[in-house]
């Protein structure tokens, strides 16, 4: 951080409340702000003067984020099926929901097509409102005789249909090479053998849980921009791991917490949701994720003030094919955006696989929806797992004589 900010990290005194900064939004009175532009505040006036002036901080992050999907209720048929065996444009959604409940995951693929068009391309479909196959299946029972249905749907004709994210977000990620002799063909995009290039995956010093490090804000019931609609942390993500190594600011190193979120599909923008095709690795969803942050006091806006120079992330050498990956090494967002790092003493060329421009949108549409009281900040119903939290454990493989 700049001379500008450590001036002021000595003396942390001033608080706002929820209740406070939620009157100045009613009142049409808060100042709203990007996380960047608060960054900028904070190195021309101080941590101190940043957090007493600004109200609220908002954040953004687009990119792939492969644990998505949506449920969705297509109705009852005449006469009516319990539907076991479901697809959707050719791609398997879960039959084992009650008759006409389906999941769809975003990582499907079609049977036909494969990895080329998968269930993230028929919730963007959904979005651009196409009609979508449905064909599904039933063993017949005396309250569902109906055998099968071949029809097609719109995202108008479906009762419900909402996104549920099981896993968004993530706190950081893994900066990924390969040090290995040939190309991999990885979530993380193409790895170039020999450390080729290095791919990485987050918005920086734009993304929610980086300006949230402690999850002091985040939490059950926190209000979300979730692909252009509004929705909530529905709870913590899965792999969510708060027990990750933190730097001196308390900003993970690697991938720690993340979000499980809820919005309607119907209210979500084709701007905010993208499928995307992985060569050689599969199907993916690009997700627009936003959350506003209260200014609570100086601690928070200190963490809410560190820039792109601040956060770093770890370097992992995908080129070994083993759940621990070894690291080598730690660098900050600001070098990866710089377009070329140094790993193992060799200049190594960068690119990003999420969208900080997207990113920055969803900040600003964030931004303005607070400042003109479409939302104000709820108070999370329940915090986080945070630090000595559960610890995340990998699965083991066992015998049942184990057992």
């Amino acid at each position: 951080m700049g001379e500008g900010l450590f001036c002021c990290l000595e003396v942390r005194n001033m608080s706002k409340s929820w209740d406070e900064i939620n009157e100045r939004i009613a009142a049409g009175e808060a100042v709203v702000v990007t996380a960047e532009e608060f960054a900028v505040i904070a190195q021309e006036d101080g941590v101190s003067s940043a957090a007493a002036k600004v109200d609220v901080v908002t954040t953004g992050t687009f990119g792939p984020m492969c644990s998505s999907g949506a449920f969705l209720n297509f109705g009852h048929a005449d006469p009516p099926l319990r539907m076991s065996e479901i697809l959707l444009n050719d791609v398997p959604a879960s039959g084992g929901w009650a008759a006409v409940d389906t999941y769809l995951g975003g990582t499907e693929w079609s049977r036909g097509r494969g990895m080329e068009y998968g269930g993230a391309h028929v919730i963007e479909d959904l979005l651009a409102g196409k009609a979508i196959r449905l064909q599904a299946r039933s063993p017949g029972t005396d309250c569902y005789p109906r055998l099968e249905i071949d029809t097609w749907v719109t995202l108008e004709d479906l009762n419900q249909a909402y996104l549920f994210n099981p896993r968004n977000a993530y706190q950081n990620y893994a900066v990924a090479v390969n040090s290995s002799d040939r190309t991999l063909y990885t979530y993380m995009g193409s790895l170039l053998p020999h450390l080729g290039n290095a791919t990485f995956c987050s918005a920086g010093a734009l993304s929610p849980l980086l300006n949230d490090p402690e999850y002091r804000t985040i939490g059950v019931g926190t209000r979300c921009f979730v692909a252009g609609a509004p929705g909530y942390v529905a709870w913590q993500g899965t792999q969510h791991n708060p027990n990750q190594e933190r730097d001196g600011n308390g900003v993970p190193v690697a991938p720690a917490g993340t979000l499980a979120v809820i919005a309607d599909l119907k209210q979500a923008s084709p701007e905010y949701f993208s499928a995307a095709t992985f060569a050689g690795y599969g199907v993916s969803s690009f997700v627009g994720i936003g959350i506003p942050i209260p200014v609570l006091d100086e601690d928070l806006a200190a963490q809410l003030a560190l820039t792109d120079a601040d956060i770093t992330a770890t370097i992992f050498d995908y080129g070994v094919g083993h759940r621990s990956r070894p690291s080598l090494g730690r660098v900050s967002y600001a070098e990866l955006y710089s377009g070329e790092i140094e790993v193992e003493g060799e200049r190594v060329r960068t690119g990003p696989i999420s969208s900080t421009e997207t990113a920055r949108r969803i900040a600003d549409e964030v931004k303005r929806w607070v400042s003109e009281g479409r939302w104000t900040l709820v108070e999370p119903l329940e915090p986080l797992p945070g630090a000595g939290g559960p610890s995340f454990k990998p699965l083991e493989i066992k015998t049942e004589e184990a057992i």
